[in-house]
């Protein structure tokens, strides 16, 4: 690690994926809110695979600005896997994830600073209010965080995205967990430490559109409660137990009818709606195996997180072998 990197007090981790409308204001804002901290920073900007100008546009960055680094992956690996690679390659004392796309106002850093050194090794920014989503997304988002927060045992913030400080104690215990399938929101709060809030509105995001739509936004849910709780496992015990008991007393009620009534020949439509009812029962639980399954396949074949083409700065000595990780 050279000289000029042993005394970082803060990184800001920037995931970048086809953001070339906002990253030119992004910086401008970002620099300034930084340098009214009066401390030294760098900002580790990651190209996650993006097919628009934002690579060129943060190496131009980063020529101008030398506190600007970029990390270039190979392919877009997803948010989770970009701000890993974010965390491995950032070197300061704290540690602050934000989004491209300024709905993370960069103005808010100078609160999360003022928290950490008041102590706190986590200090997230809680949403208070979010401007420029529809019913349905704000909806959608607070069944989640309700869904999440009944089912995990790690408590997880309400309303809370990836935009919070960490301390380097934190990033580092972050750094040796090795799964796959990242949920960062989860593993921020289970890593614990000593951790506080502060809230804030969510502005509407400054240009361009988001790349999260519904159905990424239904797989980023399934991957969360499935790497937090083991309850969709085993709430089928229970099912089957309660089925189970159900058809029992039916079969019971049965028998005795036909003890005290004689003969009576079933009805087809009720046959096919309890056959169609169990089947359907074995498909759903058969799927929610086949997702705990498939993250085990994921794991067991222990491949790197990701691949980085090229980083443009100073190399910590973390990352000699930037290639694979």
């Amino acid at each position: 690690m050279s000289s000029q990197n042993n005394d970082i007090e803060l990184s800001v981790i920037v995931p970048i994926y086809n953001e070339e409308q906002n990253i030119d204001y992004l910086f401008e804002r970002l620099v300034s809110a930084l340098d009214n901290l009066n401390l030294k920073y760098e900002i580790v900007c990651v190209n996650d695979g993006s097919r628009d100008n934002s690579l060129k546009y943060l190496i131009e960055n980063h020529h101008r600005n030398p506190n600007i680094k970029v990390v270039d992956m190979s392919r877009n690996f997803g948010k989770e896997i970009a701000l890993s690679a974010g965390l491995d390659y950032a070197i300061g004392s704290a540690i602050v994830p934000i989004d491209a796309d300024l709905q993370d106002p960069p103005e808010l850093i100078a609160e999360l600073v003022a928290k950490w050194r008041e102590g706190y090794d986590v200090v997230y920014a809680t949403r208070r209010l979010r401007q420029g989503e529809s019913w349905l997304k704000r909806f959608t988002a607070n069944a989640f965080y309700q869904t999440i927060i009944c089912m995990s045992p790690v408590p997880i913030p309400k309303n809370t995205g990836d935009f919070r400080l960490l301390d380097r104690c934190v990033v580092d215990a972050l750094k040796q967990l090795p799964e796959r399938n990242r949920f960062m929101k989860g593993l921020f709060a289970w890593v614990g430490f000593n951790q506080t809030s502060i809230i804030y509105d969510r502005p509407q995001r400054y240009k361009g559109v988001t790349k999260w739509n519904y159905w990424k936004l239904w797989n980023f849910a399934i991957d969360g409660i499935t790497s937090f709780s083991l309850l969709p496992l085993k709430v089928w015990s229970y099912i089957g137990i309660i089925l189970s008991l159900i058809s029992f007393l039916y079969a019971s009620f049965l028998l005795l009818r036909t003890l005290i009534l004689g003969i009576d020949v079933p009805g087809y439509a009720s046959l096919m709606v309890a056959i169609l009812f169990l089947g359907g029962v074995q498909l759903i639980s058969l799927g929610i195996i086949g997702e705990y399954l498939g993250r085990v396949y994921d794991e067991v074949k222990g491949r790197p997180l990701y691949f980085v083409k090229e980083f443009y700065g100073d190399q910590p000595k973390s990352q000699q072998n930037p290639e694979i990780k």
